[in-house]
């Protein structure tokens, strides 16, 4: 299980890499345009498909420190093993959520491979956004399988040196 750890971690760092650039990039444009007039030409663009990357390569850190909105409300006073059972329930949920995003993604990816469409003022291959995402939303599913099945033995030692 160090793995999939490993390999969440790996994305997070991936992704905050990105938010970097994304706001280097929106600072530099932003600069440019009020001091010199000079901006980067579709700089939104970028920023969109940046994102969209960034959010699928957050999910599986996300998922394996279990912080997904969870609404308590009915369980409030239920015992700590239906708790644990409705955790895994709720788990198992979520690889099959992320298993479909991650299909369809797929999918959508291959659908941009073939048209070989792009975006509008650069002409960015969407396609690329869908390999970057395709890959994190796969492991999210297969960390929340593992969760599924495998309840507290696949719990992190330390949610903080995450």
């Amino acid at each position: 299980m160090k793995i999939l750890e490993a390999l969440a971690r790996l994305c997070s760092i991936l992704s905050g890499a990105l938010l970097t650039f994304i706001t280097l990039m929106t600072c530099y444009s932003l600069i440019g345009r009020n001091t010199t007039g000079n901006t980067i030409v579709g700089d939104f663009e970028l920023t969109g498909v940046a994102t969209g990357a960034a959010i699928a390569l957050f999910m599986p850190l996300c998922q394996l420190k279990k912080a997904n909105i969870i609404v308590d409300f009915f369980t409030a006073k239920a015992s700590a093993a239906t708790i644990a059972q409705l955790d895994r329930l709720g788990a198992l949920f979520m690889a099959a959520a992320f298993a479909l995003i991650a299909w369809r993604t797929y999918l959508g990816g291959m659908n941009a491979w073939v048209s070989q469409s792009g975006s509008m003022m650069l002409g960015f291959p969407e396609w690329i956004v869908y390999a970057v995402m395709t890959p994190p939303l796969a492991l999210s599913g297969v960390i929340a399988a593992a969760q599924a099945l495998l309840g507290e033995k696949f719990a992190i030692a330390d949610s903080r040196s995450l």
